[in-house]
Parts: structure tokens; C-alpha cells; sequence
């Protein structure tokens, strides 16, 4: 027979027929029930304000409309760090694994994991803090040896602007004008990119966005 529930577990997935097997399939082991499961992020916003009590772990897609799992993390980061994020996606490329980590998920799982690892995961965020696959650890390893490539949540809204306009044949006045910025406050934004980006001029700070996918054309 099995035995009390001791740890909450929410489901964020937009399958619904994924996420009710996933939630079988959680129920079926010892200590762990599914409280809740939702839709994207704002349905768990929405389910955590009337929850009586909160879940321990959050099995969390990336992949999800209005709001990610990305954005989610972020979230949960802010308003709930206690609750551990265990991200469960098809996506199993290096920098949506690492995005997801620096994101504050406490372990990254494929879906298509075998049962006993899922649980044996859940067990090892509960007590351990996180839990990391082969393929996890790889890439982290990886990513040590050489330079993280840059994501777009590293940088300020007004940063990306800017350098946004960098790309144009506006001058840095001209920036700072349509920016409704002073053109004090402009020099700053350009010196601590050059510093940060390690890039000489203005030039260098373009071909660095473009490369890195932080500006379009």
C-alpha cells in the first residue's frame, strides 16, 4: 500500500496528454504527488497565489506559449527560490541545457528518461539539491573549457537597445536622444560594453552583437 505523500510536485507542460501520463507516472511513486499541473507560466503564477501549499519541485517544459520555461525559471528565481525546478524537455541542445542551469533549474531531464531515473531525480533534488545526467554533465564540463556564449537575459533592455542603434549611422548623441537618455549615461552604456565584450570600438561592439545574435539587421 502505498504510503503519504511527503513532497508536492507540480507539472508546467502544455501537453495535456503528456503532462496527465507524467502526472500517473509521478503519483506512482512512493513520497511524491502531483498537486497541480498548468499550462504555461502564468497558469503556475495563477495556481501558486491559491495554493495551499507550495510544491517542492516544479517539472517544468521549456517549450510552452505565453510564457516559457525560460522565463518561468527566471520568475521562480525571483519570487520563489525554495522551490526546486527540474526542467523536463525534448530540447537537448548545449546552450538551452546551460540557459536553463544558469537559469536556476536544479537538474535538466529529456523526455524521453525512463521512469526509474525520473524518480530517482526527484529524490536527488529533494535531498541533494539538484540532479545531473551523463549528457548534462558533459555539457557542463564542455562549457568550462571555453567561453559561455552570451544570451540576451545577460544583458540590460537598455544595453540591447543601444547596441541596437550602435548599427545605424546614428551618432552617439543621436543615441542618446532617441534613447531620451543623457549623453553622459550613453558614454557609460559604451564603456562598460567595451569593458565587458572586451572590444576596442564601435566597430568591434557591432560584429560582436551580430555574431552573438543580440542585434538583427
Amino acid at each position: 500500500m502505498k504510503q503519504t505523500a511527503n513532497y508536492p510536485i507540480a507539472i508546467v507542460d502544455d501537453h495535456f496528454l503528456f503532462a496527465s501520463s507524467l502526472s500517473k507516472l509521478v503519483n506512482s511513486y512512493e513520497s511524491f504527488t502531483v498537486q497541480f499541473q498548468a499550462t504555461n507560466g502564468k497558469d503556475l503564477q495563477q495556481k501558486l497565489e491559491t495554493a495551499e501549499q507550495l510544491p517542492k519541485i516544479i517539472l517544468l517544459d521549456i517549450k510552452m506559449p505565453v510564457m516559457d520555461g525560460f522565463e518561468t525559471a527566471s520568475w521562480l528565481q525571483e519570487h520563489h527560490p525554495d522551490i526546486k525546478i527540474l526542467a523536463l524537455s525534448m530540447e537537448d541542445d548545449e546552450n538551452t541545457i546551460l540557459r536553463m542551469l544558469r537559469l536556476g533549474a536544479n537538474g535538466y531531464l529529456l523526455k524521453d528518461i525512463h521512469p526509474d531515473k525520473l524518480k530517482v531525480a526527484l529524490e536527488e533534488v529533494i535531498h541533494k539539491g539538484f540532479y545531473h545526467t551523463e549528457k548534462v554533465a558533459e555539457h557542463l564540463l564542455h562549457s568550462l573549457h571555453q567561453p559561455a556564449k552570451p544570451d540576451k537575459d545577460d544583458f540590460r533592455e537598455n544595453e540591447l537597445i543601444f547596441m541596437q542603434l550602435a548599427s545605424t549611422e546614428m551618432t552617439y548623441s543621436q543615441i542618446a536622444s532617441e534613447m531620451n537618455l543623457s549623453p553622459k549615461t550613453i558614454d557609460g552604456y559604451r564603456h562598460e560594453l567595451f569593458n565587458r565584450l572586451e572590444v576596442k570600438n564601435r566597430v568591434g561592439l557591432v560584429m560582436y552583437a551580430l555574431k552573438n545574435g543580440l542585434i538583427e539587421f
